[in-house]
């Protein structure tokens, strides 16, 4: 049988909606949340651990005599997370391809809450020496793994109980759990300054144990994906997908990678370093930062959707050779901004950065980077694609801090923009996969299937003969 593509890419639209209606499944909207609740939770615990490194693990878990060298361990700490994320989503994406992606969805956020929770009861240098950057690494370890396996699994399972033409809105909705996860992150953190010494990042990682608890109740209620479970019952599934996905299609993983790097990487320039950055200048004190990224945070939620849903109407690539293209040009402005030292600057940099740069390009890749992959390779390929980039994003930090210690602000800025150049090349080179011809071919069959509905029922005996659609919807 010959391999189905999305439904934007199939030639034979009438037989593809017989599987998978046009105006979705009846749980896309339960889905949607489901797994932005999912997401949510885990870019707590992750984004969390970015915070701590850039403003308390370089004196809690290393020598504090040295802070330029805690930081850049702090930063290497937080760039092993990243490094593992690709083998997390090659797990991840093979057991989503072979067993479901809902067994994934509920395992990882389980793991990544386990060990969320543990980083908050760790010892510090102080007490146990060299062990506790040692098992901070360990923790960051499985954390980084749990990471890897949630977002194709939970994008996926979005995009396919979505409507056809709506398809970049509900990734969209999913996506924007990213935002939420980075806003009520940076609260958590904000509000827990106060209590001062080990408490001030202890308190947020063990608040999460409530939200894991939440995200796993609401997860075992979201139903497994129709396109998966069409592909098992036909005995379609792929016995190695892995192989297959690197065999036909290691052309889209590298583009997606490229276009990737862009929104993740520069997030790591433009928020993760730029916290450790304005501290390190003095140019704001903690609350002001993370003040900013908390607005940013908060204005990204509905940014991200919209953005999604923009790409419905005009396609994914033109949105992404905005981003792309904003992001070669924000690089030194963005410091000139920050450089001056004032709170509302500071804020106007970290929104341009996220809600504009980050979201606009986040909120195109859960469509886009789906549809670029056939269905039974679709979660390995899409999550291959996606964490491979997280290992540039991971040691950015890294890098931007040798780069400021050897070249100054300059450094970051250039590195910043070299991001959005290697993604304008990348949207450039890769094929639109929701453009015009496609929308209006969505269009015609939608009209035609509505003047078929509309034909009365024969009266004879003989049973009505149903269009794929009709049976789908019952």
């Amino acid at each position: 049988m010959t391999e189905r593509h999305p439904p934007v890419h199939d030639g034979h639209l009438e037989e593809v909606a017989a599987w998978h209606p046009i105006e979705g499944t009846p749980e896309k909207r339960k889905v949607a949340i489901g797994c932005s609740v999912g997401a949510t939770i885990e870019t707590y615990d992750f984004i969390g651990f970015g915070i701590a490194a850039a403003l308390y693990f370089n004196t809690a878990f290393f020598p504090a005599d040295d802070p330029l060298s805690g930081t850049l361990l702090s930063f290497a700490t937080l760039g092993i997370g990243f490094a593992v994320r690709p083998l997390g989503g090659i797990i991840g994406g093979y057991l989503g391809d072979r067993i479901g992606r809902k067994p994934v969805l509920v395992g990882s956020l389980l793991l990544m809450g386990v060990a969320t929770v543990l980083i908050g009861a760790l010892p510090t240098y102080e007490q146990v020496g060299i062990w506790a950057g040692i098992l901070l690494v360990l923790v960051r370890v499985v954390q980084g793994l749990a990471f890897g396996a949630e977002w194709g699994g939970a994008i996926l399972m979005c995009f396919e109980h979505a409507p056809w033409r709506k398809k970049g809105l509900y990734t969209g909705i999913t996506q924007a759990g990213f935002p939420v996860g980075l806003l009520l992150a940076n609260l958590a953190f904000l509000i827990s300054v106060p209590l001062g010494g080990t408490w001030a990042w202890r308190v947020p990682f063990l608040l999460s144990a409530v939200l894991i608890v939440v995200g796993i109740v609401i997860r075992l209620k979201v139903e497994e994906s129709p396109e998966f479970e069409e592909l098992k019952e036909e005995g379609e599934l792929s016995k190695n997908p892995l192989l297959e996905v690197l065999r036909d299609d290691w052309r889209n993983i590298l583009r997606a990678f490229c276009l990737r790097i862009t929104e993740t990487a520069g997030y790591a320039v433009s928020v993760t370093f730029m916290l450790s950055y304005v501290a390190a200048e003095g140019l704001a004190d903690r609350s002001v930062t993370l003040t900013a990224t908390m607005i940013a945070a908060g204005i990204g939620i509905a940014a991200t959707t919209a953005w999604g849903a923009l790409t419905d109407r005009v396609g994914r690539r033109p949105v992404y050779l905005l981003g792309t293209a904003l992001h070669l040009l924000w690089g030194i402005p963005l410091f000139l901004v920050v450089n001056t030292g004032a709170a509302v600057a500071i804020v106007v940099a970290f929104v341009v950065s996220y809600a504009v740069l980050q979201n606009c390009l986040a909120g195109v890749q859960g469509a886009w980077f789906s549809e670029l992959f056939a269905t039974k390779t679709r979660t390995t390929g899409a999550s291959l694609a996606y964490q491979l980039s997280a290992v540039v994003s991971g040691f950015t930090p890294l890098v931007t801090t040798a780069l400021y210690a050897g070249f100054g602000w300059i450094g970051p800025a250039l590195l910043f923009s070299a991001y959005g150049l290697l993604g304008l090349v990348a949207a450039l080179l890769t094929r639109e996969t929701w453009g015009r011809a496609q929308r209006d071919d969505v269009a015609a069959l939608e009209r035609a299937l509505a003047t078929r509905s509309s034909v009365p029922a024969p009266r004879s005996g003989t049973p009505e003969r149903r269009t794929p659609a009709a049976s789908a919807t019952d």
